[in-house]
């Protein structure tokens, strides 16, 4: 059980890294978007957000991957099963229950599902971060340069 902890542990910190860094990806595009100077709110908010959500799902997919290339090293599931489909109905947490794990890995399939809750519970806060930001400086007057007076 141990080593099926650790094993999950690891493919988990990888995953954390992942999204972190994809996290300042999408915080970055969303930022450089806002500045922008969109004369259509709802299609500036409509980008800004889509945008975020592609560069989140990218995130997401590649941690997939990285939890199906974990189940390749650990030989989890049985011979000739999808793995990444399999990755995929963990981390999501959808449990087909069509693909079961080796009894010895039993612990990675739930594990796979906790860090995907985690991974979207994230990315659902940042886009609701990026929304509000967006909302907030369309709706706030643009900065007065600093050599300008008023008069």
């Amino acid at each position: 059980m141990l080593i099926q902890l650790l094993v999950g542990l690891a493919i988990s910190a990888v995953c954390i890294v992942i999204h972190a860094f994809l996290t300042v990806g999408a915080v970055k595009i969303a930022r450089a978007a806002v500045t922008l100077n969109a004369s259509y709110r709802a299609l500036h908010l409509a980008t800004v957000m889509t945008a975020t959500a592609f560069v989140l799902m990218l995130a997401h997919m590649v941690e997939i991957f990285v939890w199906s290339v974990g189940y390749v090293l650990t030989k989890v599931a049985p011979e000739g099963a999808s793995l990444v489909y399999f990755a995929f109905v963990n981390y999501t947490t959808l449990g087909y229950g069509d693909v079961v794990p080796r009894p010895e890995w039993r612990l990675l399939g739930p594990m796979t599902a906790m860090n995907g809750i985690l991974m979207f519970g994230w990315s659902t806060a940042l886009i609701f971060q990026v929304l509000l930001k967006t909302i907030d400086r369309q709706q706030s007057p643009p900065p007065q340069s600093v050599g300008s007076s008023a008069g």
